[in-house]
């Protein structure tokens, strides 16, 4: 599908029709090596490591920030560039926040109860880490690392009321941000009536539509989709899933959905399976991380919620977002192995 859905960019931009193929199917093998080698590791490996794993995710999205360091792509400087590759180091600290606030949780499970002494230091750490991607600006990665670690903090037993206070809040802090960003606003507008601007701000919602009505049960047929020809910009990334739309249909839409819910439903039952307790937290972050990143993406695709430019796990191009799945994936197996 990345081939499919890249071509013709690749083709017309780089004169290499496998351009982007080539470097996801580099990616996929070193993702293979890893996803093999976590799996044999023993994940209680992380919890010795997980202060330094934390600090290293820091120290990274600090230099990233630095001109000189970071390198500026469609407007965020959140990637390091290594010639014509890039690793975007907020990817990898998604992990690392996982890792460290499930040590955190089996560390404190008798003081979660309370509020000052257990949830909010933990609440301080994620919400430092949100600042440094916001910095950025990289706003949907932000968002799936704060609703992923939000969630793993409830089901360790915190009283939701404290959760709907934070929600509230929450809501507020995020319309503040969108109203700071000029850009952010646009697509708030944009979202409510892509019409309004269909050239601009409503331009890749309302091609991403196009792309997903005319695929009906079983699609245009592969390779086929007339949205790629420069219509929807950068089919391969973000809105991947509209492409699959186009050319499988329904039935491809159905196979996706259907992957993903195969993926959180195992990832659930390994986390209840698992012996330990920082093994059950770290399996359902990890699993729940993905599912939150494929929400969002779908959702942003179908015109369900504004823009946010959150890759499709596993699907969309993008070398740091498969590697993370991928190793994602492979903690999880390591732990399933040990239950």
């Amino acid at each position: 599908m990345i081939y499919s859905a890249s071509y013709v960019w690749a083709s017309y931009k780089f004169q290499d029709p496998f351009k982007f193929v080539k470097m996801q199917g580099l990616f996929f093998i070193v993702g293979l090596v890893l996803m093999y080698f976590l799996a044999k590791l023993d994940y209680h490996i992380y919890y010795k490591y997980a202060n330094i794993i934390l600090l290293i995710c820091a120290i990274l999205l600090i230099l990233v920030l630095i001109p000189g360091i970071g390198s500026v792509r469609n407007g965020s400087r959140s990637w390091f560039g290594i010639g014509s590759l890039g690793i975007q180091p907020s990817e990898f600290a998604k992990i690392g926040l996982i890792i460290y606030v499930s040590k955190y949780l089996t560390n404190n499970e008798r003081i979660m109860k309370s509020i000052v002494k257990g949830v909010l230091p933990i609440l301080g750490v994620i919400g430092f880490f949100f600042i440094l991607i916001m910095l950025e600006p990289d706003f949907g990665t932000a968002m799936v690392i704060v609703l992923t670690l939000v969630v793993l903090i409830f089901v360790s037993g915190v009283k939701i009321s404290f959760f709907v206070k934070i929600g509230l809040t929450g809501l507020l802090g995020i319309v503040g941000i969108i109203i700071a960003a000029p850009y952010r606003m646009k697509r708030i507008v944009s979202f409510i009536n892509p019409w309004s601007d269909p050239l601009g701000s409503g331009y890749q919602i309302l091609q991403s539509l196009y792309a997903i009505g005319p695929g009906g049960l079983l699609g245009q047929g592969f390779l086929k989709s007339r949205q790629k020809f420069f219509y929807l910009p950068e089919p391969q990334t973000d809105f991947i899933f509209s492409i699959i739309s186009e050319e499988l249909g329904f039935l491809g839409v159905l196979i996706v959905t259907m992957a993903f819910f195969i993926i959180f439903y195992r990832g659930i039952s390994i986390s209840l399976k698992s012996n330990d307790l920082f093994g059950k937290y770290l399996a359902f972050g990890l699993c729940f991380g993905l599912i939150v990143q494929a929400s969002l993406n779908l959702m942003v695709v179908v015109g369900l919620i504004p823009v946010t430019g959150v890759t499709l796990p596993f699907l969309s191009y993008g070398g740091s977002s498969l590697l993370v799945s991928m190793a994602s994936i492979g903690i999880i197996l390591n732990i399933s192995r040990n239950s």
